[in-house]
C-alpha cells in the first residue's frame, strides 16, 4: 500500500514512475486473471484427478482362502473383501484384478507355489504392458496378525471423532473390519505398511503428515455372473475410441457407440463411475435388481417425469466430495472447493427433501430420507455464514464474512483507512526531506513493514550517494528509494503487519471449520454413495423411456431365459427398421439352439442380441423387449469375434480354441455361451469336427448342458447328421425368400435348416465381379455333382497364347552364328515343354 505527496512548484515525476495513490502491494498473493469460471475450474480439477487415480492392491493366499484390500486414491478408500474361497487357479483374484486394474500388487514374499506362479504370469503378461502392475514383495512379519490389528486401531482417519476414547474408537472400528476374518486384517495391515512406505498422494509433504484414508468399505463378489473381457468387447458392452478433439487427445479415451455409452446419461461422475461398475459386476442377487427396477419403473410413470427431471438437475450440482475432503485432510483446500461443497451439500438436502415426498415403500427414496441428516443443514449454514464467496474469489483465498470475528473486522477497517491516512504521513514526511525530492510515498509491504519511497534523482550514482540524513536506506527497486524513517517505524509499532494477521486469523478459521466438515465426513460419503446410486437409476430411466425398453422379470425356476420380442439395444438405433426375434431355452429341452441361415441373414445379431438383453437384466435395467423372463444366469461366454493382435503370438484360430476351451471348462447348467462361426479359422473337416465334438460334450451332460446358441455355415453338420437327435437340440434359421435370381432376407427366426449358405448372393453384394460369382456358382455346382472341375476354354486359350509368345521371344533371341549353341539342347529344355503345356 503506498500513498503519495508532491509540493506545489516542486517538478512532479512522469505518471510512469509515480506510485498511484493507496495501491496495494503484497508480492505473495497473486491477482485472479481471466480464466475459467468457478465450475469449469472444478471440472477440470476431477478431470485431472480421475486421471491421476490410482489403484494399490494387497492380497494374501492361505489354505484356499483369499484375504484382499485395496486404496483407491480416486476418493482415499480403502476397500477390502471378507476372506473368500478361492480354486487354486485363483480364479476370483483373477476377476478382481480385471475389475479394479491396480497399479501395483502387495503381497507377503512367503507364499505358497500357486500365488508365487500366479503373480509370475501376471508380471510376464507382455501384451499388457501399459497396464501391467507392479509386483511388490513385503517381508512376511510385515503381515502379522497382531501388528497389524495395532496399524489398523492406531491409524489416524478424518472419519473419526478426535473426541472419541482409544475404547470408543476400537469399538467403532470393529463396527466397521471383521477383526475375525484373520487373513483380510493381515491383508489391510500390509496394505497400510505399503502406503506409509511408499505415502502414496503425500510425496512431497512433511513426514507428519499421513496418507488421507477418508472411509473403510466393504466389497463382495458373491452372486456375480462372470463374464471374461471377450464377452465385454464382442457384445459392445465398453468400447473405448480417441478423442476427436486435438486438444484432448493426450487426455485418454472417450466411450465410443456401445451399451454403456447409449446408457450412461447421468449428471455427476460418480454416477457415471457407479454404471460403471455395475456393468463390471452384473449380479445374480434378485432382492438388489428389483429394487433398482423398482426406481426405474417409478420414474417411468408420465405423472413423475417432471420429478426426474428436478432430480437430475439437482444431481448436477453433486461434486468430487472426496477430493474436497482429501484436500481438507492435508490442509490443501482451495477457495473453489468451499463453494463447490456449498452447492453440493444444498443440493443433497434438496434431494432429501424431494425423496421425503416420494412413496417411502421404495428403498432407496427411504434411505436418502433417512441417511441424509441435519448434519448436511449444519454443514451448509456453516459455510454460508462464514465463508465469504465473492472475496475468497475476488483475492483468491480464504475469506470470511463480516461479523464473524470483531478482531478481524476491525484489522479489516484500520487496513481500508490506510490509504488516506498513509497519503497525510507522505505529505508531512516531504515537508521534512530536501527541496530536490519532488515527490515521496509511504507503502506498506506484508512482512516488511511501512517503507518510504522516494525516486532516485539524476545525481543518485554511487550507493554512497542514497544516503540521506535521519533516514535509513533499505534498498533499490524499480528506480526508486525505499527509506526507514522515524515515522515509518512508529507506524510499524501502531499498526504492525495487518494484512498477515488478517490472514493468520482467517487461516485458523478455515482450519476450525475444516475440523467441522471433516468430523462429519461420514455424512457425506453416504451422501455420495445414495445420490450417485440415484443417478445412475434416473439416467436408465431416462434410456428405457427413449428407447422403449421393458421391465425384466426375474424367475430362479425358470434355469434359462424367455425373450418376446427383443431387439438389439445398439442395432436398432442404426438401422433405419429393425425385425424382432423372440428365444426361448430352459428347463430339459433345446438347450442347444444351431442356427443355420446365408450369410448377412442377421446371425450375429440374434447372438449378441440375446446377450446384450440377458446382460441388461442382469444389471438391473429394463430390456429392449415385449417380455424378458430372466432365470438364473451364473455366466456368459463368447466366441464371437477374434481380438487379433501380433503381441499375443497366437494365431487366429488359437484364439478361438482358447475362448471355446474357456466355455468348455467353465460352463455351468446354469452359463450362456454364445458361439458364431466356430472352426472357420482352419479346414473345412478340421473345423467342422471340432465343432461336431465341443456340442457333442455338451449334449452328453444331459439337464446339466448350459444354455448354448450357435450360428454356423456348416451345413454339413446336419446334413451329416453329426449332432445326436433328441430333445436338447433345437435346428433354427433366417427366414429368405428367393425372388429370381435376387435373395430376399427377412431375418427372421423360424424353425428349420437352411439349404445353402447363398455365398455368391453375399459376393455380388460386396462387389465382386460378375464372372467371378458365376465361375464360383459353376465351380460349387461341379463339386456338388461329383463332377471333375476343367478350366474355362477362354482363360486357357488366354494361357496357351501367351505360352505360344514366350516361346517365340525365347527363339528369337537365340544367337544362330554362336558356336556352343546346341539347338537340340534348346529343343529338348524349351520347346517340347513349353508345346506340352501348350497342347
Amino acid at each position: 500500500m503506498a500513498s503519495t505527496a508532491t509540493t506545489p512548484g516542486r517538478t512532479p515525476q512522469p505518471p510512469g514512475l509515480r506510485a498511484s495513490l493507496a495501491s496495494f502491494s503484497c508480492p505473495a498473493v497473486l491477482v485472479p486473471g481471466p480464466g475459467p469460471g468457478p465450475q469449469e475450474v472444478d471440472e477440470e480439477e476431477e478431470d485431472e484427478e480421475e486421471e491421476l487415480a490410482e489403484i494399490h492392491l494387497c492380497v494374501l493366499w492361505n489354505a484356499g482362502y483369499l484375504g484382499i484390500a485395496y486404496y483407491d486414491t480416486s476418493d482415499s478408500t480403502i476397500y477390502f473383501m471378507p476372506d473368500a474361497p478361492d480354486h487354486e487357479s485363483l480364479t476370483l483374484l483373477q476377476r478382481v484384478l480385471n475389475e479394479i486394474n491396480p497399479r501395483s500388487v502387495v503381497t507377503s514374499a512367503k507364499q505358497d507355489e500357486a500365488m508365487t506362479q500366479f503373480l509370475g504370469k501376471l508380471a510376464s503378461q507382455e501384451h499388457r504392458e501399459p497396464t501391467r502392475p507392479e509386483i511388490i514383495y513385503l517381508p512376511s512379519v510385515d503381515f502379522g496378525v497382531e501388528i497389524s490389528k495395532q496399524r489398523l486401531l492406531s491409524g489416524s482417519y478424518s472419519f473419526i471423532p478426535d473426541s472419541m476414547t482409544a475404547t470408543e474408537k476400537i469399538l467403532f472400528l470393529s463396527s466397521i473390519i471383521p477383526f475375525d476374518c484373520l487373513l483380510v486384517v493381515r491383508a489391510l495391515g500390509g496394505l497400510l505398511k505399503f502406503l506409509s512406505r511408499r505415502r502414496i498422494g503425500v510425496e512431497l509433504e512433511d513426514h507428519n503428515v499421513s496418507v488421507p484414508i477418508l472411509a473403510f468399505k466393504k466389497f463382495v463378489l458373491a452372486h456375480l455372473v462372470s463374464i471374461d473381457q471377450d464377452t465385454y468387447s464382442v457384445l459392445q458392452i465398453f468400447k473405448s475410441e480417441s478423442h476427436p478433439s486435438v486438444y484432448k487427445v493426450a487426455s485418454g479415451l472417450k466411450e465410443g457407440l456401445s451399451l454403456f455409452g447409449i446408457l450412461n446419461r447421468c449428471r455427476c461422475k460418480w454416477g457415471e463411475k457407479l454404471l460403471r461398475l455395475w456393468f463390471t459386476r452384473p449380479t445374480q442377487d434378485l432382492g438388489e435388481l428389483n429394487s433398482r427396477l423398482d426406481v426405474i419403473q417409478f420414474f417411468l410413470l408420465p405423472q413423475n417425469l417432471d420429478m426426474a427431471q428436478m432430480l437430475h438437475r439437482l444431481l448436477s450440482h453433486i461434486k468430487n466430495v472426496p477430493l474436497i475432503l482429501k484436500r481438507m485432510k492435508l490442509s490443501h483446500t482451495k477457495v473453489n472447493d468451499w463453494q463447490v461443497l456449498y452447492k453440493t451439500v444444498y443440493s443433497a438436502l434438496g434431494l432429501r427433501d424431494a425423496c421425503r415426498s416420494l412413496p417411502q415403500s421404495i428403498q432407496l427414496f427411504r434411505e436418502i430420507a433417512q441417511e441424509f441428516t441435519d448434519d448436511l443443514l449444519y454443514i451448509a449454514s456453516l459455510i454460508g455464514k462464514v465463508v465469504d464467496f465473492e472475496g475468497s474469489l475476488a483475492e483468491n483465498r480464504f475469506t470470511v464474512l463480516p461479523n464473524i470475528d470483531p478482531e478481524i473486522d476491525e484489522k479489516k477497517r484500520r487496513l481500508m483507512g490506510l490509504p488516506s491516512f498513509l497519503t497525510e504521513v507522505a505529505r508531512k514526511e516531504l515537508e521534512n526531506l530536501d527541496s530536490h525530492i519532488p515527490s515521496c510515498s509511504v507503502i506498506y509491504i506484508p512482512l516488511i513493514g511501512f517503507l518510504l519511497s522516494i525516486p532516485r534523482l539524476p545525481f543518485m550514482v554511487e550507493a554512497s550517494d542514497f544516503e540521506i540524513d535521519g533516514l535509513d536506506f533499505m534498498f533499490l527497486s524499480e528506480e526508486k528509494l525505499h527509506y526507514r524513517s522515524a515515522r515509518t517505524k512508529e507506524l510499524d509499532t501502531l499498526l504492525g503487519d495487518l494484512h498477515c494477521e488478517i490472514r493468520d486469523q482467517e487461516t485458523l478459521l478455515m482450519y476450525q471449520l475444516q475440523c467441522q466438515v471433516l468430523a462429519r465426513a461420514a455424512v457425506l460419503t453416504r451422501v455420495l454413495d445414495l445420490a450417485s446410486r440415484l443417478d445412475v437409476l434416473l439416467a436408465l430411466a431416462s434410456a428405457a423411456r427413449d428407447y422403449g425398453y421393458s421391465r425384466p422379470r426375474y424367475s430362479p425356476r425358470l434355469h434359462g431365459i424367455r425373450i418376446q420380442n427383443g431387439r438389439h439395444p445398439l442395432m436398432e438405433l442404426c438401422a433405419r427398421t429393425f425385425v424382432p426375434n423372440s428365444a426361448e431355452c430352459g428347463g430339459d429341452k433345446e438347450r442347444v439352439k444351431v442356427i443355420t441361415g446365408p450369410n448377412s441373414s442377421g446371425k450375429s445379431i440374434f447372438l449378441k442380441q440375446v446377450g446384450l438383453i440377458t446382460f441388461m437384466a442382469l444389471v438391473g435395467s429394463f430390456v429392449p423387449a415385449e417380455e424378458a423372463e430372466i432365470g438364473t444366469v451364473d455366466a456368459i461366454f463368447t466366441r464371437i469375434h477374434s481380438c487379433e493382435s501380433i503381441s499375443l503370438g497366437l494365431s487366429t484360430f488359437m484364439i478361438d480354441l482358447n475362448q471355446v476351451a474357456k466355455a468348455v471348462n467353465n460352463a455351468t447348467e446354469q452359463s450362456l455361451v454364445l458361439i458364431d462361426e466356430f472352426g472357420k479359422g482352419t479346414n473345412t473337416v478340421d473345423g467342422l469336427a471340432l465343432l461336431a465334438a465341443v456340442l457333442r460334450h455338451w449334449l452328453a451332460l444331459g439337464p446339466k448342458c448350459p444354455h448354448v446358441f450357435v450360428a454356423t455355415n456348416f451345413l454339413s453338420l446336419v446334413q451329416l447328421q453329426l449332432l445326436p437327435q433328441g430333445p436338447l437340440v433345437q435346428y433354427l434359421t433366417m427366414e429368405t425368400c428367393e425372388d429370381g435370381n435376387d435373395l430376399v432376407f427377412f431375418y427372421q427366426v423360424c424353425k428349420g435348416v437352411a439349404s445353402a449358405s447363398h455365398a455368391s448372393h453375399t459376393a455380388a453384394q460386396a462387389g465382386l465381379p460378375e464372372r467371378l460369382v458365376t465361375r464360383g456358382k459353376e465351380v460349387l455346382d461341379l463339386i456338388r455333382n461329383g463332377r471333375p472341375i476343367t478350366p474355362v476354354k477362354e482363360l486357357q486359350r488366354e494361357t496357351q497364347i501367351k505360352n505360344c509368345q514366350t516361346l517365340v521371344d525365347k527363339f528369337l533371341k537365340l544367337d544362330l552364328e554362336d558356336p556352343s549353341l546346341d539347338l537340340d539342347i534348346f529343343m529338348s529344355q524349351e520347346v517340347l515343354p513349353a508345346a506340352a503345356t501348350i497342347l
